[in-house]
């Protein structure tokens, strides 16, 4: 049923109803170049029962009033699915039990403040509405009714969502695409990834109804990019983040193979490589990154791979199968293509000019422990050295040769040494580029022209979490966050990013989960036992912690990075446990146990420098 909305709201509530804190859309019109354009809206009228087919429909007691206490959650059977129960300030509610993202139990997540992150990769979600409020992923969690009767509590949930267990928010569509000039659109974002997609996606959200055009030079619609690196046989069609079908159901044209060569802010127009001009009203400029590429003799012989598409990482592993495998870069793309091919090959080799993996990252002990795991899976590493030439014979790659004179066999060579912005096109544009391509934007993702926004691994902007310095944090995270924001400011909402950066990275199995920016860290207080690889570090400038990492703790980071979100700081005796470490009983073996007894419960004393 598609219900059309047209309400006009007095200007002094205007901006009360825009800044929805849930992310909902609201009604109101859209004005672009002096046209109001109204919101037409895919939504079922209010019922009293929303759910429409009673066979679907189940309905049981899950628990008694008294079973849980503020603050605690439970995953509850209801026979044909699970749910989330939350007591949360006296009140019960029911979500999906599994993030959307990548199925993780929300369970096991971090409830805060009406939201509950997953411990997994830091998504979070509106407890009350469902809605996603943080990323990565897409989707929301679907919203149970609660009722009590007599002291018990009973949820009541659609079968089929029980199973799903994801929803998609309310969109709008495109009023009348069949009036548009083909050569002329509202907004034109380039680039389709996670933030391209994300700012579509929230633009429609927010009930936007004029055309939507995202360009690509990729062959694919938008696609989970992270499983390059880290499930390298997957198809595009597996990874795919939206299928076909939804982009013409919300119309949201995707031209891909198209380069845009230029863009003339005065004029509005993007100049496409083959000619071709497009008008815009409003721009999003998420182009990424382009890998950085060898410099040495034989850098553009056959088998050697920037790993940048579905096709180049598919290609790699077939070649690479029962071959010699070298991986020039030890990077967060190189050491997870090593830990997915290192039970493939016949040998992988990884080539690194620093001493230590992740050093700059994740501090030279945890990179330590890490490589001692690649090697104890028959990686073998060359540090402090680099690729001086690749040898070839009969047109195709045989040998690796280094600086320091090592010759290794190689049949395969992926390069993952880093990566420079995609903004060589805007250089005359007039849009402000900094010394290393970066284009600077504000807390709204605008830049300095009017009506041009960008986001994603091409941008740099203030990062509250670190008193508002500019940074650059090419994460699959941040990008979902980046678009979200551009688009709440296309529709002049004047949203601020205040995100907490959160990331992973996948091997042999095992994830590192971090949260927080790190950059410049002096110190590295470490709790667990790294070697084996159950430790937690946090990261401090000064006094202050500034960023964590986890391996096999969870959900240790994303409570920090609720603490983080929160504006808290954390201090480093909040974390230091060394100096209660002689109190503690002999037969405890880390002052970890301890570190986490108030962690367990709940308790973030431990992290607000209130409690002992």
């Amino acid at each position: 049923v598609e219900v059309k909305i047209e309400v006009v709201i007095p200007e002094k509530e205007r901006s009360k109803e825009e800044m929805s804190p849930n992310g909902k859309a609201s009604p109101l019109i859209y004005k672009v170049n002096g046209t109001a354009r109204h919101y037409h809206l895919e939504e079922h009228p209010i019922a009293s029962n929303p759910y429409h087919n009673p066979k679907d429909v189940v309905e049981a007691s899950v628990c008694h009033v008294k079973d849980l206490e503020n603050g605690q959650m439970r995953e509850v059977d209801l026979g044909c699915g699970k749910a989330l129960l939350i007591k949360e300030s006296g009140e019960f509610h029911a979500v999906g039990h599994k993030c959307p993202h990548y199925g993780a139990p929300l369970v096991k997540g971090v409830l805060s403040k009406g939201r509950v992150r997953c411990p997994w990769h830091g998504a979070c979600f509106n407890i009350g509405t469902g809605d996603i409020e943080d990323f990565p992923g897409l989707d929301s969690l679907p919203r149970f009714q609660v009722k009590i009767e007599k002291e018990k509590v009973y949820i009541r949930a659609s079968k089929q969502t029980l199973q799903t267990q994801r929803r998609t928010k309310m969109m709008a569509k495109c009023i009348s695409l069949s009036n548009y000039n083909l050569s002329s659109t509202n907004v034109l974002i380039i680039g389709a990834g996670a933030a391209g997609l994300v700012c579509a996606e929230t633009l429609r959200q927010e009930g936007f109804s004029d055309r939507i055009v995202m360009c690509t030079m990729d062959r694919h619609l938008p696609y989970d990019r992270p499983k390059l690196s880290k499930s390298m046989d997957s198809h595009p069609e597996q990874i795919t983040l939206r299928p076909k079908e939804f982009f013409c159901t919300y119309d949201i044209e995707v031209l891909t193979e198209m380069q845009v060569a230029a863009v003339d802010v005065k004029s509005k127009i993007a100049v496409f490589k083959d000619g071709f001009k497009m008008e815009y009203n409003k721009l999003l400029i998420a182009t990424g990154n382009t890998p950085k590429t060898l410099s040495c003799k034989g850098k553009e012989m056959e088998n050697v791979f920037n790993i940048r598409t579905p096709e180049d990482a598919n290609r790699v592993v077939r070649l690479a199968t029962s071959k010699n495998v070298v991986i020039v870069g030890a990077s967060f793309l190189g050491m997870e293509v090593a830990a997915y091919l290192a039970e493939r090959a016949h040998s992988v080799s990884l080539v690194e000019l620093e001493h230590v993996p992740f050093k700059k990252f994740f501090g030279e002990r945890v990179g330590r422990a890490v490589m001692k795991m690649f090697e104890n899976n028959r990686v073998k590493f060359y540090m402090q050295t680099e690729v001086s030439e690749l040898r070839e014979q009969e047109g195709k790659l045989k040998e690796v040769v280094l600086k320091s004179g090592k010759v290794l066999r190689a049949d395969v060579c992926v390069v993952g040494v880093g990566a420079v912005p995609a903004t060589g096109f805007l250089k005359q544009s007039g849009i402000n580029i900094d010394s290393k391509g970066f284009i600077v934007v504000n807390k709204m993702m605008q830049t300095n022209i009017p009506g041009v926004f960008a986001a994603g691994d091409a941008v740099t902007f203030p990062l509250a979490l670190r008193n508002n310095k500019k940074v650059n944090v090419p994460h699959w995270q941040m990008a979902h966050m980046h678009g979200r924001i551009a688009a709440l400011n296309m529709l002049a909402h004047g949203t601020e990013i205040s995100t907490v950066p959160y990331l992973w990275t996948a091997m042999f199995g095992k994830s590192i989960r971090y949260a927080g920016h790190g950059e410049g860290f002096d110190d590295v207080v470490i709790q667990g036992d790294l070697d084996e690889l159950k430790f937690v570090a946090f990261y401090t400038k000064s006094d202050e912690v500034v960023a964590v990492a986890s391996m096999n703790y969870d959900p240790i980071v994303s409570k920090v990075a609720e603490v983080l979100a929160a504006g808290r700081t954390i201090r480093k005796r909040d974390v230091d446990t060394k100096a209660h470490q002689q109190h503690l009983p002999a037969h405890i073996e880390k002052p970890l146990t301890v570190f986490f007894l108030s962690f367990r419960t709940g308790d973030m004393s431990w992290l607000t420098g209130k409690g002992s």
